[in-house]
């Protein structure tokens, strides 16, 4: 799993692979659609597709001359479930936690004292 899981973290790492993502959320493109809003090639687009495909977040089939691009939200589900075991700790209240900075700075005598 933990391979899987740096597939995934990987291939999410890319602001381009991420708004490929967000595109294909709205529906199934052609290679071709999903290069038209990036100021790159072709080459490069295709690239980016094969680290997502390599993922398993695309999937990616030949429809005569073209090819499709599909979301594999499935293969978020490991992804998902790591992240979600964080979730199991409380958040931590800002307020007491800016009294005790400030607590702090105070003996260190870095800071003036507010209410």
């Amino acid at each position: 799993m933990s391979a899987d899981l740096d597939t995934v973290f990987s291939a999410l790492a890319d602001p381009t692979r991420r708004a490929i993502l967000s595109m294909l959320l709205e529906d199934d493109m052609a290679v071709s659609d999903v290069a038209d809003p990036f100021d790159m090639s072709l080459a490069a687009i295709s690239k980016h597709l094969r680290v997502l495909t390599a993922a398993g977040l695309i999937e990616q089939e030949r429809r005569g001359r073209v090819t499709w691009c599909k979301l594999q939200p499935d293969a978020l589900r490991s992804a998902s479930i790591w992240m979600q075991s964080f979730g199991q700790f409380e958040a931590v209240e800002l307020d007491a936690f800016e009294r005790f900075l400030r607590s702090e700075l105070l003996e260190l005598g870095e800071g003036p004292a507010r209410p």
